[in-house]
């Protein structure tokens, strides 16, 4: 239940607000216009300008504000990480949702937190330490935030676009969510990184290395307590390993 609403003009006033108790960041809205009895207050960011969406060398620099849907639309997000975009969520909850939002919430099954951490993608978060301090920014990667999901503002993401990027998908229906989902990005040095979502509290780094000829192993192994009601260990292991050959064979 939201019981206070603010509309910060600036990053300064957002992040002096935010270190206050009970108190959440205000993207799209699809998390806290669920119904709730916790009371928080409301810390809107819509205008502070981090919907930004810029290509910088190498890297295509994302706006946490960003929603799902323009960054299914642009022409510079590949193709894989849009196959993954569909799947995370329908369209109407897409053109809502922003990219730091659904980060923060997601769990194992989160397609676009698999991609991203297959990329090595990099978070920039924000935070006030303390009323006279200044405020701190510092650049983590996907799979350091994942696990921890550390207090503080994200303002950007930043993905690499000099990659091999792949990504497969086993599910009930072609709209649900994955039951296994395998994302393989690489390098033109040989670095290869698997990741694999469909199961537990966040997506799985299954390899970061050379060695990409044991990418289906990796895959397999990583998947070995992945029991749940939507399948089997012995299920998923078999799956990923298929699903990781694909994506080698895709590159």
């Amino acid at each position: 239940m939201i019981t206070a609403y603010h509309r910060p003009k600036t990053l300064d006033e957002a992040l002096a607000l935010l270190s206050q108790p009970n108190t959440v960041p205000l993207g799209g809205g699809t998390l806290l216009s669920q119904p709730t009895t916790d009371s928080v207050h409301a810390v809107d960011l819509q205008l502070l300008g981090l919907n930004s969406l810029r290509v910088n060398g190498n890297n295509l620099e994302l706006g946490a504000t960003l929603t799902l849907q323009s960054l299914l639309e642009s022409e510079h997000c590949p193709d894989a990480l849009k196959r993954a975009l569909k799947l995370e969520a329908p369209l109407n909850i897409r053109n809502s949702a922003t990219l730091a939002g659904t980060l923060v919430s997601c769990d194992g099954r989160s397609t676009f937190g698999t991609v991203l951490l297959a990329m090595d993608a990099k978070i920039a978060v924000m935070s006030k330490q303390s009323a006279v301090s200044s405020n701190q920014s510092s650049a983590i990667s996907v799979g350091e935030f994942l696990p921890l999901r550390p207090r503080g503002l994200i303002t950007s993401i930043s993905i690499p676009l000099n990659v091999k990027l792949a990504f497969e998908y086993v599910s009930r229906t072609p709209s649900d969510k994955p039951i296994v989902c395998v994302a393989l990005a690489q390098w033109n040095s040989g670095r290869t990184r698997l990741a694999v979502g469909g199961f537990g509290k966040s997506p799985m780094l299954a390899m970061d290395g050379t060695a990409s000829d044991d990418a289906a192993t990796a895959a397999r192994n990583a998947f070995h307590e992945a029991n749940d009601d939507y399948g089997s260990a012995e299920y998923r292991m078999d799956v990923a390993s298929t699903l990781a050959k694909r994506c080698m064979e895709a590159q």
